[in-house]
């Protein structure tokens, strides 16, 4: 095993630790196969990440051994990694890294990051978010099927809103569906209309939705989660590895592939991503400026 080999990142050349070092026992996934995963992504995967605060889940052990989940940027990360100071809810504040360049996230990955989960907010503006998430969870009795559809109603109630709307396999159960916004709410606001659009969606579809937090009251139905839409919390990035058996990606899709009957929330994997970014890229059409929230509240308080 070798114990150190470099490479060039635009600028910049890094030292890999270790780049044999399999992190995934089960399918021989190496930390050189992160690595290049992040840098082949990384034209699509930086512009969702820029500005914004990561916590990162790293498995120095692999992702058989305990993951570290940490916030604060450690002591020995180099000057050249930016990094953002923000509030704690607790008091105090905490610095996280911010990764604005393709160097930055090859280096998360030579610390065994194997999934960078990403603020709603940028560092500029902690308190508003541009982007609101619905995480559209299975029950133990319902299948993805029930989440593409699922999907296919949230998106629908969006669109009646004049909202854009951005979707992702999560890489483990579920999917996201994204909205882009213009930071002017702040995150009480945001949170309070995403509860308004799920109850909604429940209210109109009680046997097939739900927003019962408690896993035993769910039944069969699919979970419209909105708590990530709260300061300092988080949601898993666009391509981000998954750490579970076969490397799944987070994957951006269009929603024409909602209609696919062999879509599911680990249909890509660390080995097949690169079939995606060969091809368009599924959110390249989005309007560069997030909408703002007035018009839909305003819509949404007549249906």
């Amino acid at each position: 095993m070798s114990d150190t080999s470099e490479i060039r990142i635009g600028r910049r050349t890094l030292t890999l630790h270790r780049p044999d070092k399999v992190l995934f026992p089960d399918d021989g996934i190496t930390k050189a196969d992160l690595v290049e995963h992040y840098r082949s992504v990384s034209r699509r995967m930086l512009p969702q990440l820029r500005e914004r605060p990561l916590m990162m889940v790293r498995h120095p052990d692999g992702i058989d051994g305990k993951p570290l989940v940490q916030k604060n940027i450690p002591g020995h990360f180099p000057d050249w990694v930016h990094r953002a100071e923000v509030r704690r809810e607790s008091g105090g504040t905490v610095t996280h890294v911010v990764c604005d360049d393709a160097a930055t996230l090859v280096y998360l990955a030579d610390q065994a990051c194997v999934t960078p989960h990403r603020w709603l907010s940028r560092a500029d503006r902690p308190d508003h978010p541009d982007r609101l998430v619905f995480d559209l969870d299975p029950s133990d009795g319902s299948g993805f099927e029930d989440v593409r559809w699922a999907a296919h109603r949230v998106c629908e109630l969006l669109d009646g809103l004049g909202l854009p709307t951005l979707l992702m396999t999560t890489g483990s159960s579920g999917l996201h569906v994204v909205v882009p916004l213009d930071r002017q709410a702040d995150f009480g606001a945001v949170r309070a209309f995403a509860g308004r659009v799920a109850g909604l969606l429940a209210e109109r579809h009680p046997g097939r939705l739900t927003t019962e937090q408690r896993k035993a009251e769910r039944k069969d139905r699919v979970y419209l989660d909105i708590q990530r839409n709260a300061y300092a919390q988080t949601a898993v990035a666009p391509y981000a590895v998954r750490a579970l058996p076969g490397a799944p990606v987070a994957t951006p899709i269009a929603r024409r592939e909602l209609d696919d009957p062999e879509l599911h929330a680990r249909r890509w994997t660390l080995a097949t991503i690169g079939e995606r970014l060969a091809g368009d890229d599924p959110w390249a059409g989005m309007p560069r400026r997030g909408r703002t929230l007035r018009t839909a509240e305003r819509r949404l308080a007549e249906m």
